[in-house]
């Protein structure tokens, strides 16, 4: 009996199983990603992009995300360009700042008898002949009653004789206030762009006033990298912000040049940090904080810092945000963004432990008019702020105009190949 009742038993079990069990005409019930996308994440199977809206983003909606925006751009007025003939370029805008009623910014400002012989030409470069827009440059500055209009002061840092840092142009500079005294820091050029690259060191002037004068130390503030270090030959960029008391300087390298590839180099922006302007600076060991971006431009956002990330790189079209300040995630990925954008960032110096974000800001545009040696500067406006909610500006998209597409036309090398691909395919025939 007892042989028999475990027969039983085994049969019972194996009967059970078997009809739990889903069979193979039956389907699993599926269940329907919602029509209304919910706020947080549903619990159920995701596909990595959607699990990737809910985890990597401020907003499961780009226009709900403060970190995300658009770009409008206005036209300067006060500014003349001698036509557009390349022998007058303004670019790279530092930090707007306001000061004494009034807005300020700085930037490269090259004023030659004629247009630069282009970096490739560079050996004909000369005394008074620029090898590129930013060769035989000095640090103009200007100042606006409202940010449209402005009225060229003239120059505020000028080459210093040589051999001193930046005796053959300084370039790019940006702007810090630090206990009531102002300092530009700049590109210090010892060579004619293009004799070996774009080669440079970081100098700094001081002021105790925005309107100076200016006084060049003639120091190298923050020194070029080791042999065989990412920012051995460039510091580009420098852009000074102030945080947790000290002074966090950011800047861009050039490296991993490779002539099969366009462009040839590699950008990636670093991180230097001083308790006093004058410096030692000290690199962050983590350098190359941001793996892409052309210019650096960045701006305290909450607890955090922002980053403009555009061209450059395989994150280029994006904000970037670091709560630390050294590790950065995309917060938004968008269009048309500023290029080196010097925005107006009311507490870039406060030290704040809670950053407002901008809305508006100076960039410049290079090959105006056509003309690649014709850079000028303009306005960009933007709703990357806490305080503003302009959903006119978080539109998803820009409708290009045919005219401008056409713009961005196929070369001669690209027809041919073309042709050539068409007519093997009747030849296979």
């Amino acid at each position: 009996m007892k042989k028999i009742s475990k027969i039983l038993y085994i049969i019972t079990i194996g009967i059970t199983l078997y009809t739990c069990q889903p069979r193979q005409d039956q389907t699993v019930e599926k269940v329907e990603f919602p029509f209304f996308l919910p706020d947080e994440k549903p619990e159920q199977p995701l596909s990595a992009a959607v699990k990737r809206n809910y985890e990597a983003y401020e907003h499961i909606r780009p226009e709900a995300s403060t970190l995300y925006t658009q770009f409008k751009y206005t036209e300067l007025k006060g500014f003349d360009y001698n036509d557009g003939d390349g022998t007058i370029t303004r670019r790279d805008p530092s930090k707007v700042i306001f000061e004494n009623g009034k807005y300020y910014v700085w930037y490269t400002g090259r004023k030659s008898p004629v247009k630069p012989v282009g970096m490739s030409c560079a050996k004909e470069a000369t005394d008074v002949i620029p090898s590129s827009d930013w060769d035989l440059a000095d640090i103009w500055y200007a100042t606006s009653e409202d940010g449209f209009t402005w009225e060229e002061q003239g120059i505020a840092v000028a080459r210093p004789s040589k051999p001193q840092p930046g005796w053959r142009s300084v370039t790019t500079t940006d702007i810090l206030k630090w206990k009531g005294k102002y300092y530009l820091y700049f590109q210090a050029f010892m060579e004619a762009s293009g004799l070996r690259g774009d080669f440079c060191p970081v100098s700094v002037a001081w002021a105790d006033s925005p309107d100076g004068p200016w006084h060049h130390t003639g120091e190298i503030v923050i020194p070029n990298g080791p042999e065989g270090s990412w920012d051995q030959y460039s510091i580009h960029d420098p852009y000074p912000l102030v945080h947790d008391g000290k002074i966090y300087l950011y800047y861009k390298g050039d490296f991993d040049k490779r002539e099969e590839f366009k462009p040839s180099k590699i950008r990636m922006q670093g991180l230097a940090i001083a308790e006093d302007p004058l410096g030692p600076f000290e690199k962050h060991p983590l350098n190359p904080l941001i793996n892409s971006g052309h210019e650096t431009t960045l701006f305290p956002f909450k607890e955090g810092v922002a980053a403009i990330v555009q061209r450059d790189g395989q994150e280029h079209n994006t904000i970037q945000y670091a709560k630390d300040w050294v590790n950065f995630d995309i917060a938004s990925i968008t269009e048309m963004l500023p290029v080196a954008a010097g925005p107006f960032v009311p507490d870039a110096f406060t030290n704040t432990d809670d950053g407002r974000g901008i809305t508006w800001g100076l960039s410049h545009v290079i090959n105006a008019g056509g003309n690649w040696r014709h850079t000028i500067l303009v306005r960009f406006d933007c709703d990357l702020s806490q305080d503003i909610d302009d959903q006119d500006m978080k539109n998803h998209y820009i409708n290009y105009s045919p005219e401008y597409l056409y713009k961005h036309r196929l070369n001669g090398k690209q027809k041919k190949r073309i042709q050539q691909q068409t007519a093997a395919l009747k030849n296979s025939k």
